[in-house]
């Protein structure tokens, strides 16, 4: 066994970052849930593998259980859909079952556990597979990251379970020394990504619950978005920096998933993407008046700067003061 007891200390780092998470505004119940259990994951496999203490062998599988199943709820609570007890309860069926075989069929967790990290994985991957739009319930501004992000956690789920994979291999294979390195470093990096991967500040979660969407009327395309232009005239929502696609359909009283077509259709791209581009013509205008860099965001309606340079790239394909710089020099030429 390692001299040292890595997952404590990813379980001391992951402590750390929870309690930075819950420092910040906003809300983020489910995802400090997600990265609260992958801390407590560290402590007991310390326990249970560098102390070999008994009773946390057998916690230890059943814990795992829960981390899958809490990504996929944190994912649709935070992202997709809101919250559904009816719905989502049924994920306790997974640590359920571990705990069962625990005492029943041990040999079992050999694969429960593996396919419970992949299957959650792939569920929210395929889930993303629609796109940005899928993630109503997000900010706008964060455009295509959260799709990113949480991307990168489902593939992160499904490499969680080669680390059981290789622990099989080498005790079919008599290497049983290996196995608490696998688990000390393999198991416990990934439960480190999935962690820190919760902290981005593009996966908030709104305030607001969504209504259930009908289906989608392609006809309505132009009528929706003559209506959507008057509100962005009239109203400037664009300038929210809290604006989500579920509050745009509420205030339309248009679908989600009708309102998200209507866009796709129209523009060619994302719901993310049409705001984004009315908010950086606004953050044009400010720099073009004087404003620095940082007043002309805020101006637009944007909360971080990262959010606003990546925007800002795919509008124009440049950073904003390379572009005030070009711009500068070509209002000049013109005066010369």
């Amino acid at each position: 066994m390692p001299s040292l007891p890595v997952p404590m200390i990813a379980a001391l780092v992951l402590g750390i970052l929870l309690a930075a998470l819950l420092r910040r505004n906003g809300r983020h119940g489910f995802l400090a849930a997600l990265l609260a259990a992958c801390a407590i994951q560290g402590v007991i496999i310390t326990l249970a593998q560098h102390y070999q203490i008994g009773v946390f062998r057998s916690v230890q599988p059943v814990t795992a259980a829960i981390i899958p199943a809490l990504a996929w709820v944190s994912f649709q609570a935070t992202a997709v859909r809101g919250i559904h007890w009816a719905q989502d309860t049924v994920h306790v069926i997974g640590p359920a079952f571990a705990l069962f075989c625990v005492f029943a069929a041990p040999y079992a967790l050999d694969v429960l556990i593996p396919a419970l990290f992949v299957g959650y994985g792939a569920m929210i991957i395929i889930t993303l597979r629609k796109g940005p739009d899928a993630l109503q319930r997000l900010r706008l501004d964060a455009g295509d990251l959260p799709t990113r992000v949480w991307r990168s956690i489902g593939f992160s789920l499904m490499l969680s379970a080669l680390s059981d994979v290789m622990i099989i291999a080498v005790q079919i294979g008599g290497l049983t020394a290996w196995q608490p390195w696998i688990i000390s470093i393999f198991s416990t990096g990934m439960l480190v990504i999935i962690g820190v991967l919760t902290l981005s500040d593009s996966l908030s979660e709104p305030d607001r619950e969504i209504a259930p969407e009908p289906v989608v009327d392609t006809a309505r395309d132009s009528e929706i978005m003559d209506r959507l232009e008057a509100l962005m005239t009239t109203q400037a929502m664009y300038l929210d920096p809290d604006l989500t696609l579920s509050q745009l359909s509420r205030r339309l009283l248009v679908p989600v998933k009708q309102l998200s077509t209507a866009i796709n259709r129209t523009t060619g791209g994302n719901v993310s993407r049409y705001i984004n581009h009315k908010r950086i013509s606004v953050a044009c205008d400010a720099l073009m008046r004087g404003e620095n860099v940082t007043s002309a965001m805020y101006a637009a309606g944007f909360n971080t700067k990262s959010n606003f340079n990546r925007a800002f790239l795919q509008c124009h394909g440049q950073s904003p003061s390379d572009w005030l710089r070009e711009q500068t020099v070509a209002k000049l030429d013109v005066g010369a």
